[in-house]
């Protein structure tokens, strides 16, 4: 996909727009952003024009969930994607931090919970205003990246800590990884992702669909089968798999 430099830094500024609500002390939920996606964005997207529909009324069911229970010491961000849901963010207490997963996995269409909730304080205002820096320098990177398609994931970024989400090949997440892990502020790289086959995302253009995988380089090793889970990078430990073919894998 070719991008100009005005478009890339567009849509940098539109991965991270809607963490920039999040900015002010006052405001206690994020909603992740599927509602503020553009029309060119659905176009290209892997995901169903249902899925993505449906990502968008999690994350504004789960924030009105979230807000019911809310109170001073909980700061928390709700990224759906394909039905996933990623929890950002901090809570004063292991039993909040429960409560927020409970009332977010009985929103109607969730598959599944990623809570990467923290114990402890908010982050700061200068935190979250980098963090959407941070954000955008990813998006921005990924999309000059000319071996991956940019649009299959998704950057959520806190305190340093990126978080990628999408539908993808292993080639591709393991790319993306490499050119997050190379920013300057990212502290580690948290993969929730859904793994596809080349074959599939072919099978899938010529129906008519979008997001086809850049073509491989030369040498690569072939993709794994259809929606396995991502392993983790030595030299960590297996990270356990997440329901639905999801799974979370911390970079360091």
């Amino acid at each position: 996909m070719t991008t100009t430099p005005f478009q890339r830094l567009a849509i940098a500024f539109a991965s991270g727009a809607v963490l920039v609500a999040g900015l002010s002390g006052c405001v206690p939920l994020v909603v992740g952003g599927a509602a503020a996606m553009g029309v060119g964005m659905v176009a290209t997207d892997r995901r169903s024009s249902g899925a993505q529909l449906d990502d968008q009324g999690i994350e504004l069911r789960a924030a009105a969930r979230v807000r019911e229970i809310a109170n001073d010491h909980m700061y928390v961000s709700v990224t759906s994607y394909n039905r996933q849901v990623l929890l950002t963010g901090a809570v004063g207490s292991e039993a909040d931090r429960r409560r927020v997963e409970e009332v977010v996995q009985r929103v109607d269409n969730v598959r599944s919970v990623v809570n990467e909730l923290t114990i402890g304080q908010p982050s700061t205002f200068q935190e979250r205003s980098n963090d959407v820096f941070i954000s955008g320098k990813v998006k921005a990177s990924l999309l000059d990246a000319k071996d991956i398609f940019a649009n299959s994931f998704k950057v959520v970024t806190e305190r340093g800590v990126v978080y990628l989400m999408g539908i993808a090949t292993r080639r591709e997440t393991d790319r993306a990884t490499e050119i997050a892990r190379g920013i300057s502020g990212v502290q580690k790289v948290v993969r929730v992702v859904e793994i596809v086959s080349e074959a599939e995302l072919a099978n899938q253009a010529q129906r008519g669909g979008t997001g086809a995988p850049a073509p491989a380089p030369a040498g690569a090793a072939p993709s794994s089968s259809s929606r396995v889970p991502l392993p983790p990078m030595e030299p960590l430990s297996p990270a356990p798999a997440q329901p639905g073919g999801v799974t979370t894998s911390p970079v360091r």
